[in-house]
């Protein structure tokens, strides 16, 4: 209650007493400057990779209507994008290839011609080393069911996504990309074994210096919704045999050990503000860097929200990406990646 004669009662306080006064953590808050002498997470353009799609058949860029300002790039405009990024001070650009035709096995994703190989080439070409040329490994947007790996009938007569022989085809899709140029290989279909069998066809082919970006916590979410329209996806079903439950973690741990245990020299939880906790509890549990996908539909809430003027879209990409290194990330892939530097660079 105020003091009498309607006084706040705060006109004659002096300070905390004893040693509260010396203790006002707002000192370090009062100025930019000091705000960023005391800031515990940075952020940084070379921590952060832009995914890229690149469609066959395209004369000019085709917008995805549920990530705006995300585009299917020909080969040329991906190289331009190639080269922005190597200008932004980018960690690196991972392509996914969306192909005219699809069958049963993927075959597009092995072939020298495919568009991912040719797309692969044609960067690493244009870029050299100056930055990380990714490849993703899947067979999703190159099998006609949509499914990330090679489908068969088991004992009982369900169709099931065959572990096995997906491995083989990732064995050889992974060859494919390593010849094609990818510094860096990113396996995303949560095969039981799938980096121990690329990592020695890798080594077997004379690519032992490919690295190996394991998507070892991949989880069955609902947040790929926009991805699917972006590599336009004809799966029909889910795929939660195969990734996994998000009501997990010790399961991803598991996961997490096993791919570490295989070869795999970064792994990768996915989605990643959802999934911050297991972030966090890899990062303290593995000696390998951990790196986090923000995927589509995280940006396609932010751009929602800022469309309808609920927040500021730039405010909240930097404070999300802040997050998720925050949790113990020490790269992510997300499709602001070419924005947020711009937003560092201007010092925001």
């Amino acid at each position: 209650m105020g003091a009498a004669g309607g006084s706040s009662g705060l006109s004659g306080f002096s300070g905390f007493s004893g040693n509260g006064s010396r203790q006002r953590p707002r000192r370090l808050r009062a100025t930019p400057t000091l705000r960023g002498l005391a800031r515990e997470t940075r952020l940084d353009p070379g921590q952060l990779i832009l995914p890229v799609f690149v469609a066959e058949g395209l004369s000019e860029p085709r917008p995805i209507a549920s990530m705006p300002g995300v585009v299917q790039h020909t080969l040329d405009t991906l190289v331009d994008t190639a080269r922005e990024v190597v200008a932004a001070g980018l960690g690196g650009i991972m392509l996914f290839g969306v192909p005219a035709t699809r069958d049963a096995v993927g075959s597009g994703g092995t072939d020298p011609d495919g568009i991912l190989n040719v797309a692969l080439a044609r960067v690493r070409e244009a870029v050299g080393d100056d930055t990380l040329v990714m490849a993703d490994l899947c067979l999703d947007e190159f099998t006609d069911h949509g499914h990330c790996g090679v489908l068969s009938t088991d004992a009982h007569g369900r169709t099931v996504v065959d572990n096995d022989a997906t491995l083989l085809r990732y064995a050889d899709m992974a060859v494919a990309q390593a010849r094609a140029g990818a510094h860096v290989v990113g396996p995303s279909g949560m095969m039981d074994g799938q980096i121990g069998v690329i990592r020695d066809a890798l080594d077997a082919a004379g690519f032992a210096e490919v690295v190996i970006l394991a998507y070892s916590a991949k989880y069955a979410s609902g947040y790929y919704g926009p991805f699917r329209e972006a590599v336009g996806s004809t799966l029909t079903g889910d795929r939660a045999t195969y990734q996994q439950d998000p009501a997990n973690l010790s399961e991803s741990l598991r996961e997490v050990a096993l791919d570490v245990e295989q070869g795999a020299d970064i792994v990768m939880v996915k989605p990643a503000l959802p999934y911050l906790d297991v972030i966090r509890a890899v990062h303290e549990r593995v000696d390998v860097p951990v790196c986090a996908y923000q995927v589509s539909g995280e940006y396609a809430q932010i751009e929602a929200a800022a469309a309808n003027g609920w927040i500021d879209r730039d405010r909240v990409v930097l404070e999300s990406l802040t997050s998720i290194r925050r949790a113990g990330a020490s790269s992510i892939l997300t499709y602001y990646a070419l924005h947020a530097a711009e937003l560092l660079r201007d010092g925001r």
